[in-house]
């Protein structure tokens, strides 16, 4: 996996749109379903929201589209924010470096090192996409520019699966040696994207980034948070500095 930088991604620094705001962003995480092969009581515990037997893959990117972390083998009906406290308790797992952060839907808690989006507010963006649909206050100009980033993790997980077609049923192996698979081939994309840069085919959309409402629903996912000192203060901490950054955005757009 590809260790996180310690400067500035040149997407943020090299665009007025997205720097200094997301300065300290070193990628962009969420969760990915690969189709899965699983036998006995345990095939409940593997069906995810679609009704399909599937594993759970946990991943972050940075905005090169190369992995830096993933947590393969979790069942397909974990929640994606389960997924991710997991994969902070581990003592090899995902680390965040000091001062820095990562971008995450609404599926996840809103944390100093993982900024969430606005709930409630215009968010994807072909809801901003043909005249007339600019953001209209500083909630979805803050949503429009942190799809417009995190959208990486989208399309790194449409090239992974286009690249790797294995992934496009459930691989005929014991269910460990299918969640060895993803981190194989997650290894053998970086190497491909560092020596090659061949991603040159049709990149496949992924379910879970797809949504039917052009809101994002506007709830709090408290079941599953990551255990980091008092959840509450650390939830408001977040909450006023993202509306920092959106006031500033705002501002600076409209002098």
């Amino acid at each position: 996996m590809v260790r996180p930088g310690s400067t500035v991604p040149a997407k943020i620094r090299e665009s007025t749109r997205f720097y200094p705001y997301f300065k300290d962003c070193i990628g962009a995480i969420d969760g990915t379903h690969i189709p899965a092969s699983v036998k006995g009581r345990d095939v409940s515990s593997y069906r995810d929201r679609h009704g399909n037997i599937s594993q759970n893959v946990l991943a972050a990117c940075n905005f090169d589209l190369e992995f830096m972390y993933v947590l393969s083998g979790w069942e397909g009906s974990a929640h994606d924010s389960k997924v991710l406290s997991d994969a902070l308790a581990r003592k090899n797992g995902l680390k965040v470096p000091q001062g820095k952060y990562y971008l995450v839907d609404c599926g996840f808690p809103n944390r100093r090192k993982f900024l969430v989006p606005y709930r409630g507010v215009r968010y994807h963006l072909q809801d901003f996409a043909g005249h007339g649909n600019d953001p209209e206050n500083e909630k979805e100009l803050f949503n429009l520019r942190h799809a417009s980033l995190r959208n990486v993790i989208e399309r790194i997980f449409g090239i992974f699966k286009s690249r790797f077609t294995i992934f496009k049923s459930a691989p005929p192996f014991l269910f460990k040696t299918q969640a060895e698979l993803v981190l194989a081939c997650a290894a053998l994309h970086n190497f491909l994207r560092k020596e090659c840069r061949s991603d040159e085919f049709p990149v496949e959309p992924t379910d879970e980034s797809s949504s039917s409402s052009s809101v994002l629903p506007n709830y709090e996912d408290n079941d599953h948070e990551p255990i980091v000192q008092t959840q509450e203060q650390e939830r408001e901490d977040a909450n006023i500095w993202r509306t920092n950054i959106g006031s500033d955005m705002w501002r600076n757009a409209n002098n």
